[in-house]
């Protein structure tokens, strides 16, 4: 693709452009094709832009900010008061048709209200869903909505990411006729809230989606099913509770210790490289990025805490989903996915 631009926040999440430059940077080494906007304080952005590369910085566009939404920010208050933000001028970028997608690792609740306000939603979608690809056993995956962006969902709203999620998976991991599954507290039918049995009764007659029933939480990484569906409340808890005992099983892994002997210390890399190759793709810092699906155009949510690797790595989501036309293949596949009466 000729023209592969990504417009990114360099100034949300916990650590702006101190994340932000250097990931963009090594994105900018793996695709010689990349063109990046970098949104943010310009003098900020320039401090840990290296000047040996002329070449690399010639893909790089720095776009002037006048403010940053913060992170705990109420989003009613924060999208009146965006204009101007780094947020919402490289939202602005991706709505004008300057960059093809939108990175940012800042709060959740504002990047979803300003691209629903500046990219708008898919013809019958009611609300764009956080969706993340999950690693399961087996090396298999697991594509995972919503992670946040709702946290609370009517019956519809869960009937249509179930929908979206069964495109994804068979877009983007060219899996026929993915798995779909609701996250429950239990397999019984009479198990639930309202809500989701409501949902349950609609997907287990959808002529295009193959619904398997409900999932419990402690199958979310079996590989049982290949879309799983939640609200975004529940969908972020069991998100972060994943991704933080995947942390605590990694970590004797990653950690050395110079006051151990030479031998405990050979030991300990030879152990670390044959778990790395085992249990690696676990590492939550190689599928940080949540993707806005069901919008008109590609935003990526960064998690707020990443470092520079894990945010590149979202940059990398972005880049996939330019490349694969998430949004157009979706938009072609929702007419006839959707009930006929979210059509309407």
């Amino acid at each position: 693709m000729n023209n592969l631009t990504i417009a990114l926040d360099a100034m949300s999440g916990d650590f702006g452009p101190r994340v932000a430059v250097p990931a963009a940077l090594l994105a900018l080494s793996q695709h010689p094709n990349l063109h990046i906007f970098l949104v943010g304080n310009t003098d900020e952005m320039l401090s840990y832009l290296p000047k040996k590369d002329p070449e690399q910085q010639g893909r790089i566009t720095l776009v002037e900010s006048k403010s940053v939404i913060d992170n705990d920010a109420k989003p009613s208050t924060a999208i009146r008061h965006s204009k101007g933000s780094s947020m919402y001028i490289a939202l602005e970028l991706v709505k004008c048709g300057k960059a093809k997608a939108c990175v940012s690792a800042g709060n959740t609740g504002v990047l979803m209200g300003l691209s629903k306000l500046l990219l708008r939603p898919l013809p019958g979608i009611y609300r764009p869903a956080l969706v993340a690809v999950l690693p399961a056993l087996n090396q298999q995956k697991t594509v995972i909505l919503d992670l946040g962006a709702n946290s609370e969902c009517d019956s519809d709203m869960l009937i249509q990411f179930a929908v979206m999620g069964a495109i994804l998976a068979e877009t983007t991991l060219d899996i026929t006729h993915p798995r779909v599954a609701l996250l429950n507290i239990g397999e019984e039918e009479a198990k639930g809230l309202d809500r989701i049995r409501a949902a349950s009764a609609v997907l287990k007659t959808h002529e295009r989606i193959n619904f398997i029933g409900y999932l419990e939480g402690n199958e979310l990484l079996t590989g049982k099913t290949d879309v799983l569906v939640c609200d975004g409340f529940v969908g972020n808890v069991t998100l972060k509770t994943v991704e933080g005992l995947l942390n605590i099983f990694l970590a004797p892994f990653k950690l050395t210790s110079k006051r151990k002997p030479w031998w405990s210390r050979l030991l300990g890399l030879w152990l670390r490289r044959s778990m790395s190759k085992t249990f690696g793709y676990l590492d939550p810092e190689q599928y940080n990025g949540a993707c806005l699906l069901g919008l008109r155009s590609i935003v990526i949510k960064s998690h707020g805490s990443a470092g520079a690797k894990s945010f590149a790595v979202a940059i990398e989501q972005a880049i996939q989903a330019v490349e694969k036309h998430i949004p157009e293949r979706i938009a072609l596949s929702l007419s006839s996915a959707l009930p006929k009466s979210e059509n309407n």
